[in-house]
């Protein structure tokens, strides 16, 4: 009998040491869990190109928290939820970091930084998340509908287009960037407050109502209740869908760039794996899948993109290195004094 119970103990470690080996060796194990907070966007081609590749190499799963930045910002904010990577633009990350809500990462542990254009790697300081897309922000106008092309963000303020188009919103990512080329299209070389309101006063007549969100810009433009109006590049292949003679432009004095950061959220406890997504969604794997399928502009240097794959994306060093990038702790530094002198003078 003893010997039995003996040879039975003996297989029963034995099967339990097989398992843990097998288990090891086919990363079947218990997936383990990672928070991913995002917009929603183009889940289609994210769930099966971007996450699930990166599942079955880390044996994790990925959820999704999908919503708009000031939303998804104020749950990692009230910590009721679990998020551990958060994708916010440039404007909202900045917000976190001041509120000391993201962990301090270290380029060194993230190779895959070394592949990105420079403006990308710290857009809101060298000890935060980078950039893993940069959009442009210019002007979508109708040719059919304007008297004249437009070149400039000069040409928003022409009379000829009075009731014909919409501006954003100064509480969207990227309303601080139309006060700026208010400020610019005054004449300021550098930003003047003062200026600045005093041009989009001077706006308000050509504008059918302010923007909070990119849908709006659609659906007006479709419509044809707007002929023009500044926005990202991102969106304009919605724009030409529904208008194909619809054009693009970047203002000859400048498009702004539009980062979409990704950090690491303070009270995560997957910190490393966090660490590893954020490499991986810098590769040239992941940066030319979602350039190819008009998801997301590239940052990765090593993408390369025909004239055809590269049309409607924020694409190349020439082009990145145009746009104007707003100093984004400054712009939060000023933003509630401009909100509440936009509410009193310019709202409509």
């Amino acid at each position: 009998m003893k010997k039995i119970i003996s040879l039975f103990m003996m297989f029963s470690v034995f099967t339990l040491v097989l398992a843990a080996c097998s288990s090891k060796e086919d990363g079947k194990g218990k997936p383990t869990k990672l928070v991913v907070s995002t917009w929603g966007f183009a889940d289609d081609f994210f769930r099966p190109e971007v996450y699930e590749p990166f599942e079955k190499k880390h044996n994790v799963k990925i959820v999704v928290d999908s919503g708009n930045n000031a939303d998804r910002l104020n749950k990692v904010r009230q910590a009721n939820s679990d998020v551990d990577v958060i994708y916010l633009s440039d404007y909202y990350a900045q917000q976190g970091i001041d509120e000391g809500l993201f962990e301090k990462i270290d380029a060194a542990s993230i190779p895959n930084m070394e592949h990105i254009y420079d403006q990308a790697k710290a857009p809101n300081g060298a000890d935060y998340g980078p950039a893993y897309t940069i959009a442009q922000f210019g002007i979508a106008y109708n040719p059919d509908e304007v008297s004249k092309p437009i070149t400039s963000w000069k040409d928003l303020w022409s009379k000829d287009l009075e009731g014909k188009i919409t501006i954003p919103s100064i509480t969207s990512t990227t309303g601080p960037m139309f006060l700026d080329a208010a400020s610019k299209v005054s004449g300021s070389k550098d930003f003047n407050e003062d200026k600045a309101f005093a041009e989009m006063k001077k706006i308000m007549p050509n504008a059918v109502k302010e923007y909070g969100q990119t849908s709006e810009f659609v659906n007006m433009f479709s419509q044809g209740e707007i002929a023009a109006g500044p926005i990202m590049e991102m969106y304009f292949g919605d724009l030409q869908e529904a208008v194909p003679n619809a054009k693009f432009v970047s203002p000859k004095e400048g498009g702004y760039a539009v980062m979409n950061t990704v950090n690491i959220v303070k009270a995560s406890d997957q910190k490393e794996l966090a660490g590893e997504f954020l490499n991986y969604i810098l590769s040239k794997e992941v940066q030319e899948k979602s350039a190819k399928a008009k998801i997301d502009s590239p940052v990765n240097t090593e993408v390369t993109l025909s004239e055809k794959e590269a049309k409607g994306l924020t694409y190349g060093e020439d082009v990145i290195n145009s746009l104007r990038v707003l100093d984004m702790k400054f712009v939060n530094e000023n933003s509630k004094q401009w909100i509440d002198r936009w509410n009193r003078e310019l709202a409509h």
